[in-house]
């Protein structure tokens, strides 16, 4: 057992670490995003898109970068008492606290499982049932057997118009990530408990 919670965090750690560093980078492409927005408004005409994909942008740097924000501690902590605490009652806390946020994480993903759903045209109440059923038309079918499936694929009420799918699913990516992180931390915790290191 103790060989899997190993390779699990080492697994987790390793691509929410190297994915992070690549996220950490995308604040220059929002930047650049926000710039040609500035010039397009000041010197031509304004672009449509720049709002939306600034916001698009700002979503995936946001959730894709927080699973190695959490395995950096670099969250927002109150550390009144819990700079004073022993290393072992640290790991009680965190252990009981990552509880709280699985279950908050867990809350968003079925959240955000029925959003993506509802951006792909489904209007129902089991969404996991429309997935399936996605699934399997698009391996027997392929795409087009797939886009029956679908219906009308939900688009932002601005002018430029984009399908919000895409960052959708992006936010429902980030999610099950930092689900999985969490996991990690809690494996970490309790062998912080029990005087062992992973």
């Amino acid at each position: 057992m103790r060989k899997l919670a190993c390779t699990y965090v080492k697994i987790v750690d390793g691509f929410n670490r190297g994915l992070g560093r690549i996220i950490m980078w995308g604040i220059f492409g929002l930047a650049a995003i926000l710039l040609w927005s500035s010039i397009s408004k000041t010197f031509f005409n304004p672009s449509l898109w720049t709002l939306e994909v600034a916001q698009f942008a700002m979503v995936a740097y946001y959730v894709l970068g927080g699973p190695y924000s959490i395995q950096m501690g670099s969250n927002v902590r109150m550390d009144l008492f819990y700079a004073d605490w022993s290393h072992k009652k640290k790991a009680w806390f965190d252990a009981f606290t990552v509880l709280l946020l699985i279950f908050y994480i867990g809350v968003l993903i079925y959240g955000a499982l029925n959003s993506t759903a509802y951006s792909l045209g489904y209007f129902g109440k089991n969404s996991l049932e429309f997935y399936r059923d996605l699934i399997v038309a698009f391996v027997t079918g392929g795409p087009d057997a797939a886009t029956e499936v679908m219906g009308y694929i939900e688009r932002s009420p601005t002018a430029w118009r984009p399908f919000l799918w895409p960052v959708k699913f992006i936010m429902l990516f980030g999610f099950v990530l930092m689900l999985l992180q969490c996991i990690s931390e809690l494996i970490k915790d309790i062998a912080r408990i029990k005087g062992e290191t992973v």
